[in-house]
């Protein structure tokens, strides 16, 4: 997105197929760190665990569909988009992708996603859409919560020991997110670094030359904001072990988010799940404004943890 995002497009004749250019999404995150250990965007944490090598993080991806969908809803999709995936391969630094979107004509309120690799490699599937005024992120069905509604349950937790569906965090954490604020060991990167390495830089995110007048932080970035005081949040799982997103749905309620602007965060688990490899937990995290006590967004996450990666996991 080399230049301001598009206006709404008109409704389409017929059912249409809109496809990004390739891009090279960025690792930032080899340097992350949690529970004293490295993390899957780490090269040789990757290998250790059988991944073709280090992880680029999933919310990346997000904005190769941020051209896509403005051209269909324009500013509304910096207001009130929502983008929902479930990831299904791994991309690693050097990589090509692109984003593709099919939208049923006519009325288009609903998109169909992929992100895939030049060898044809899907990276993503998922869905995109507007959430309405006043229903939180419920709507429609959307690609992470069709997943959520068939997990196999976990009902012996031990990577996810005295964790709950309706635990809710310790307390709520205050978060702001500048162009060079540091966002914890989490994110070893700041939003000025995320801008020079973004697949589709924008006016928007830099300046007051928008809508709104005030620079706005990318959808992939509300993931990392949504993230940076998890620390805080007493939701702690066993370590080491080592994770990863499987699905992510980003929600925006009454956005755009905005840079520097001071935000409280509330958690709460939503499910507990597992597959032969992973234990996994569903988290829902409202982004509040401080100043107004509006919920401006919504990230619901779906983090898997690899069993092997915990010393010691009973064997099954």
């Amino acid at each position: 997105m080399s230049g301001t995002p598009m206006p709404a497009a008109p409704p389409f004749a017929t059912p249409v197929t809109l496809t990004g250019p390739e891009r090279s999404p960025r690792n930032l995150l080899a340097e992350q760190t949690y529970g004293d250990h490295a993390s899957i965007h780490d090269e040789a944490t990757a290998q250790g665990l059988g991944v073709a090598g280090a992880a680029v993080e999933g919310p990346t991806h997000f904005s190769q569909f941020d051209p896509l969908m403005a051209a269909l809803w324009g500013r509304r999709w910096f207001e009130r988009g929502r983008l929902s995936a479930h990831f299904t391969a791994i991309c690693v630094d050097g990589e090509r992708t692109r984003a593709v979107a099919e939208v049923a004509g006519t009325d288009a309120t609903r998109a169909v996603l992929r992100t895939e690799k030049t060898d044809g490699t899907v990276v993503l599937t998922g869905t995109a859409d507007l959430v309405g005024s006043g229903d939180g992120a419920g709507g429609g069905p959307t690609a992470a919560r069709e997943r959520l509604a068939r997990i196999r349950p976990l009902t012996d937790p031990v990577i996810y020991a005295g964790w709950s569906p309706g635990r809710r965090g310790a307390a709520p954490e205050r978060v702001r997110m500048g162009f060079d604020t540091h966002m914890g060991d989490l994110y070893p990167f700041t939003l000025r670094d995320k801008l020079a390495a973004i697949t589709e830089p924008s006016p928007w995110y830099e300046g007051g030359g928008n809508p709104w007048g005030r620079p706005v932080v990318p959808i992939e970035m509300i993931s990392v904001l949504a993230m940076a005081t998890y620390g805080e949040s007493g939701l702690t799982k066993a370590e080491p072990s080592v994770g990863l997103f499987l699905d992510l749905e980003i929600a925006l309620l009454d956005g755009p988010v905005f840079v520097d602007e001071p935000y409280v965060l509330e958690r709460e688990v939503v499910a507990l799940g597992e597959s032969r490899r992973t234990e996994s937990a569903w988290v829902r995290t409202t982004v509040t404004s401080e100043a107004t006590g509006a919920a401006v967004a919504e990230v619901l996450l779906h983090q898997g943890v690899f069993k092997e990666s915990y010393p010691g996991y009973p064997a099954q």
